[in-house]
């Protein structure tokens, strides 16, 4: 998953981005309103941490553009813990979530959690993936109308390859999405899974590239 932070705190900026590539996503980081909105403009990201109080372009006017563009894209505001006018306007212009700060990176990483999870949502409810079809509103696969049988976990990474199609997906990421787990050894933990799913549906489906991770074409 693709992260944009817009934080004009570096020390604070610099360990966000650590802490959430620690956790497998890929994150960008903007120091100031302008240079967050170049960066939106230029890349697909999932979520965006946006800070309201911003040097060129504050944080309200970034979130204005971003929601002219995009309703899709899930924003988390932060600001601080005593203005609570910013927060009411940031939810007023669209704003999916606000943090006050001081905060916990715990909490952050949560909330950032359920929000992807909920950004999984397409109008196409039903995804055919060469003979198979995948019932995202019934969690269910098929072929020829006969149901797959599939654990939570394998249609968890099936779900998750398939909505990310065409991007390679670590490791760490899957675990991260389909467990929400730490101290877990996610090597091992998917491959195991990956071996029972591939049985299913075939070899074709679910690629890896050495090294890197896994896709769906």
């Amino acid at each position: 998953m693709k992260i944009l932070v817009v934080e004009d705190e570096l020390d604070l900026q610099k360990a966000l981005k650590m802490g959430l590539s620690k956790k497998g996503l890929d994150v960008d980081c903007a120091s100031d309103g302008q240079e967050a909105l170049d960066l939106y403009f230029e890349h697909m990201y999932d979520l965006i941490v946006l800070d309201l109080n911003l040097p060129y372009i504050d944080g309200i006017e970034v979130l204005e553009e971003i929601r002219k563009d995009s309703q899709e894209v899930k924003v988390i505001v932060l600001s601080a813990r005593s203005e609570i006018d910013h927060k009411i306007i940031g939810l007023d212009k669209g704003a999916n979530d606000y943090l006050a700060k001081p905060f916990h990176f715990s909490e952050l990483e949560a909330r950032i959690r359920a929000l992807l999870r909920r950004s999984f949502v397409t109008n196409d409810n039903l995804i055919t993936i060469k003979d198979f079809k995948l019932d995202l509103n019934k969690r269910e696969l098929t072929k020829d109308d006969e149901i797959i049988s599939l654990t939570n976990k394998e249609y968890g990474i099936l779900e998750y390859l398939v909505l990310n199609k065409g991007r390679i997906i670590s490791p760490e990421e899957l675990v991260n999405h389909v467990w929400n787990e730490e101290d877990i050894d996610y090597v091992n933990t998917i491959k195991v899974h990956l071996n029972g799913l591939r049985k299913k549906i075939g070899n074709e489906i679910i690629l890896n590239r050495r090294g890197e991770g896994y896709y769906v074409k």
